[in-house]
C-alpha cells in the first residue's frame, strides 16, 4: 500500500528529529561572516570540497571584501587565486559576473530573494537556497549530490534531477526546518548513508528507512570469541 502525504510527513518529521540528536554539529561547513561570502564560497564549493574552499578563502575574504572588489579584479588573477578549488576559469568568471551584477543592480549587496539571487550570473537555485537559508536565516532546501541520494532512499522523494526533489521535498518536509533539514541530510549521506556503501547497520534512522537496498552487518570472523567467554 503506497504511503499517504500524511503518513510521510510524519515520518519526515520523526527522521529529522532522529537526525538533528545523532548530529547536532549539523550547519554549513563553510567559513563565511557574510552573505557575500558565502555566496562567493559556494560558488566555488562546485565539485571543490568545503576544506579546500575554507583554505582559499581564507586568504582572499581579508583581501575582497565588497561586492566591487570581486568586480574589478583582472579574471587572471582570480584565476590564479582559486585555482586549486578546480574549474577555475569558468569560477573566476562567474565570481565576475556576479559581483558587477551585484554592483549594477543591488548596490553591492546581496539580494534576499531567490528570484534575484538565481538572476545573478553562476547562481543556481541551490546556491541561491544556501545563501537564503544560511545568511538570512529564510527556510530554504538546497539539494547537492547528498540530499539528492538520501532523501530518495528514505521514500520522502523521487525524481531524476535536483528540482524534482526539491519541491517534492518540499511538499513533505515542514518549511521552518528546510535549512536544517538540508544539513542533516548532507551530513548523514557523508557519514553513513554514502553512495557505494552506506553502513545501514548503524544508522540512527534505519527503523524509518525503506530502502530496499540495505547493507547488513559484516558476519564475525570464524573463531572470533564471544565477549565475556572463555
Amino acid at each position: 500500500m503506497a504511503e499517504s502525504l500524511a503518513d510521510k510527513k510524519a515520518r519526515a518529521v520523526k527522521i529529522l528529529t532522529r537526525l538533528a540528536k545523532a548530529y547536532p554539529d549539523a550547519r554549513t561547513a563553510l567559513d563565511f561572516t557574510t552573505p557575500l561570502e558565502l555566496l562567493v564560497a559556494t560558488i566555488l564549493s562546485a565539485q571543490c570540497t568545503d576544506e579546500r574552499v575554507n583554505a582559499v578563502t581564507a586568504a582572499l575574504f581579508p583581501r575582497y571584501r565588497q561586492a566591487a572588489d570581486w568586480a574589478e579584479v583582472p579574471l587572471p588573477v582570480l584565476e590564479r587565486e582559486i585555482h586549486s578549488t578546480g574549474f577555475f576559469r569558468a569560477k573566476a568568471k562567474s565570481l565576475n559576473g556576479m559581483a558587477r551584477a551585484l554592483v549594477e543592480r543591488h548596490a553591492g549587496l546581496v539580494p534576499r530573494t531567490l528570484e534575484e539571487l538565481v538572476e545573478l550570473p553562476g547562481v543556481g537555485r541551490k546556491t541561491a537556497n544556501v545563501v537564503l537559508g544560511n545568511a538570512f536565516g529564510i527556510p530554504a532546501l538546497a539539494v547537492d549530490t547528498h540530499v539528492f541520494r538520501v532523501s530518495q532512499r528514505l521514500g520522502l522523494a523521487r525524481g531524476d534531477d535536483a528540482e524534482k526533489i526539491h519541491d517534492q521535498l518540499c511538499q513533505v518536509l515542514p518549511r521552518p526546518r528546510w535549512t536544517q533539514a538540508s544539513h542533516l541530510l548532507i551530513l548523514h549521506g557523508r557519514r553513513v548513508c554514502a553512495a557505494r556503501k552506506p553502513a545501514c547497520p548503524t544508522c540512527p534512522i534505519l527503523a524509518l528507512c525503506p530502502w530496499p537496498g540495505k547493507t547488513k552487518a559484516a558476519p564475525a570472523k570464524p573463531g572470533a570469541r564471544r565477549r565475556g567467554a572463555g
